[in-house]
């Protein structure tokens, strides 16, 4: 398996030649960056320095694992009004774009929302409707991701969608495409279920792996903690994911203002690259 780490773990004021030296240092061979709104990658992707971020990457040694995004957050690609819709569908095609000029063949995708608690007022969709135009998104999208060959990695999140391994396996070949698959994360099943039993069923789906760990006696977005510091189950997690032959990017997804980010990117990166080899060797 291949070592990364999400750019959210650093610092929001750093720059990212200053992270990515610092991925370097601490022994991570990838990084998974953003497209976001007027950030280095943005929506209007076509002013952004493409070359660059490439070049930059290749002067720490690093591949470019994976292209995330909070922006599914607020375009919802199942809400009620059509032109929030219209922007996921905006969202995810300029992010598949992205993804290509730089090189990047898997990108983390939220393709719908049911409701979130941690949005305030945020629209509450009937599960039945958020699931169908999740479907409608993907498929939409897909002869794109097909044409650029960019991999559609959905991911478990708090968003009360694909609430089980079931659910996301048939969502998934629904599609019947090797261009849409799962970024599973770890520390997110916790909060309902065990991430080794998710290994197990979605199997050979499973495009990217996010590394988080989970404090299920607090039960809320304060129970992430450091890894190694939670209720992940790492051996069992290892075991299964080399039972279903996964040799591909697993990135540490440390994301500030989490309790364990007090103590700053400068001990918490280093602590993050030695967890990681511990977990990888177990």
């Amino acid at each position: 398996m291949k070592k990364s780490i999400s750019i959210w773990s650093f610092r929001p004021e750093w720059d990212w030649e200053h992270s990515f030296q610092l991925a370097h240092e601490n022994g991570f061979t990838g990084i998974e960056i953003d497209l976001s709104r007027d950030g280095r990658i943005p929506l209007d992707f076509n002013k952004a320095p493409i070359q660059s971020v490439r070049t930059l990457a290749e002067k720490h040694s690093l591949e470019l694992s994976g292209l995330a995004t909070l922006l599914y957050w607020e375009a919802n690609g199942a809400s009620d009004k059509p032109e929030v819709r219209a922007a996921a569908a905006s969202l995810l095609k300029t992010q598949i774009q992205a993804a290509s000029a730089l090189g990047i063949d898997t990108i983390l995708v939220i393709p719908g929302t049911v409701g979130v608690d941690f949005i305030p007022d945020c629209e509450e969709i009937p599960y039945d409707i958020a699931l169908e135009r999740a479907r409608t998104l993907i498929a939409d999208a897909l002869p794109l991701a097909e044409e650029k060959n960019v991999t559609l990695a959905i991911e478990n999140v708090w968003n009360k969608l694909f609430l089980s391994p079931l659910e996301l396996r048939d969502f998934v070949d629904s599609f019947s495409s090797p261009n849409v698959g799962i970024y599973l994360d770890v520390g997110n099943v916790l909060l309902t279920g065990y991430p080794e039993h998710w290994i197990n069923i979605l199997g050979p789906r499973i495009r990217r792996v996010h590394f988080k760990d989970f404090k299920r006696s607090i039960g809320n977005a304060n129970g992430f903690c450091e890894l190694l510091a939670g209720d992940v189950n790492w051996p069992k997690v290892m075991q299964a994911l080399r039972g279903i032959g996964y040799t591909g990017w697993v990135a540490a997804e440390m994301i500030p203002p989490l309790p364990f980010y007090r103590f700053g990117s400068e001990v918490l990166i280093p602590n993050t690259s030695r967890a990681m080899d511990s977990i990888f060797a177990m």
